[in-house]
């Protein structure tokens, strides 16, 4: 009798216990969700996902969203923080250079299909222009051990072309259309002729870079000439050091100590570009900029006083433009799965609007129904974007891509602003960026 009631409490202990966890387990599923989102600043794009975020508690009232935006020069530093201390956001973008080796490390969620209403990973890539999801696609297991898993969705693709002011060019006796420069040479040489000066110090800019966004706005005048930033087995770093040599010339004569044609310590050319106070007449940026400057000076976006060329070319060599880059919308693998699934349906759940981010933002979700709309089409220079984009590779990202990018952003500024000697930089620079790939491999 004492042994039966035994089982019988037993029993009723193990009933009571798989109640209990199917209640806990629906107060998972039913109870309210906090999703905290991180990004770069960008006010028009931040108005729009905030009334996205908005709309979306208004049909979920289980779920909170929290909206924060960072300075871009900062973000990276925040989430590698954030993951560290296991306290980092749902839902965040980097660019792909940034982002790759967070992803390497396993600290992002898979996309679930099934929260974006489909039924497998080959549904998702096939929404996409060819290519564009493979860098965060484990293709074949090696990455992560999942095969065909893919760990984000593209809030946009970016390559960057020259605006160019045709005021400040005529101001400087040349003409726009005609004298807009097609080589790196002649970049140098036009930059002459349109810089003014108060000493040495530079009040009005032809041309300057992006600094310092070396991998994407830079490494492609080395690829030109024939280097590479790793060698396609990925075992040599800096590849063809006579290529990176003559392209560090190339800054160091455009430098203060050179021709004083620009420097890293000026303000940001595309910010002093969207003035128009004839401070710049040349500076490198993307499609998205096209709303920024109508954001900032409406007056001057909608004169007939800018337009958009092609990336140059250097004198012989290969025809290349500047690199196509991605921000990826990525989940925070460390939280947990109910919050993962939800963040990708709000993920989701922006990115279904990609006209609205094209006409608010100008960016380009590489959807193919957006790429081949007569929407896309009718914004401003679209055709020089989607020209160069035919003729450039995608950045360079890998497990050590941010680790190299700053020693390379360290080449550049010594030649150009402590007079390094450009083979002296080259050889440092191999050496760095050697040991940094040695390591994560």
């Amino acid at each position: 009798m004492k042994k039966l009631i035994s089982v019988l409490t037993v029993l009723a202990l193990a009933v009571s216990g798989v109640i209990a966890n199917g209640s806990q387990e629906a107060g998972q599923n039913e109870g309210p969700v906090t999703l905290r989102l991180w990004t770069h600043e960008d006010p028009n794009r931040q108005k729009m996902e905030e009334n996205f975020a908005a709309a979306y508690m208004k049909a979920n009232p289980n779920v909170k969203i929290e909206y924060s935006v960072y300075p871009s020069t900062k973000i990276q530093d925040l989430i590698s923080t954030a993951y560290a201390a296991k306290n980092a956001p749902s839902i965040w973008n980097l660019e792909l250079q940034k982002a790759y080796p967070l992803l390497a490390q396993g600290l992002c969620a898979p996309v679930d299909p099934q929260a974006l209403g489909l039924k497998k990973d080959s549904d998702i890539t096939a929404m996409y222009m060819e290519h564009m999801l493979d860098p965060v696609t484990d293709t074949d297991g090696s990455l992560l051990g999942k095969k065909g898993k893919i760990y984000g969705l593209p809030l946009e693709l970016n390559n960057w072309c020259i605006y160019l002011n045709k005021k400040i060019f005529r101001d400087a006796g040349l003409n726009p259309d005609k004298d807009y420069p097609k080589t790196w040479e002649q970049v140098m040489s036009v930059s002459e002729k349109i810089a003014q000066r108060n000493g040495t110090i530079i009040t009005r800019r032809g041309f300057d870079f992006r600094y310092p966004d070396y991998l994407i706005s830079w490494v492609p005048m080395v690829n030109q000439l024939g280097g590479e930033v790793v060698s396609a087995d990925g075992k040599e770093a800096i590849t063809n050091t006579a290529a990176w040599e003559k392209v560090l010339k190339y800054m160091q004569d455009f430098g203060p100590n050179g021709k004083n044609l620009g420097s890293p310590t000026y303000k940001a050319a595309r910010k002093a570009f969207d003035t128009n106070t004839n401070e710049i007449a040349m500076s490198l940026s993307g499609l998205y900029q096209e709303a920024r400057i109508k954001t900032a000076n409406p007056d001057f976006f909608n004169s007939k006083d800018w337009m958009v060329i092609p990336y140059p070319v250097f004198e012989g060599g290969k025809n290349i433009a500047n690199c196509y880059y991605f921000q990826y919308y990525m989940v925070n693998s460390q939280i947990p799965a109910r919050e993962q699934r939800e963040a990708w349906k709000f993920v989701n759940f922006m990115l279904s609007n990609p006209d609205e981010y094209l006409i608010n933002v100008a960016l380009i979700q590489p959807r193919k129904s957006l790429i081949e709309s007569d929407l896309f089409k009718s914004m401003p220079y679209s055709s020089v974007f989607i020209s160069d984009l035919k003729r450039a590779q995608p950045v360079y990202y890998g497990a050590a891509s941010w680790q190299i990018n700053q020693l390379i952003n360290e080449a550049v500024e010594s030649v150009m602003l402590n007079n390094v000697t450009p083979s002296a930089a080259v050889q440092k620079l191999k050496k760095s960026a050697q040991s940094v790939l040695d390591e994560s491999n």
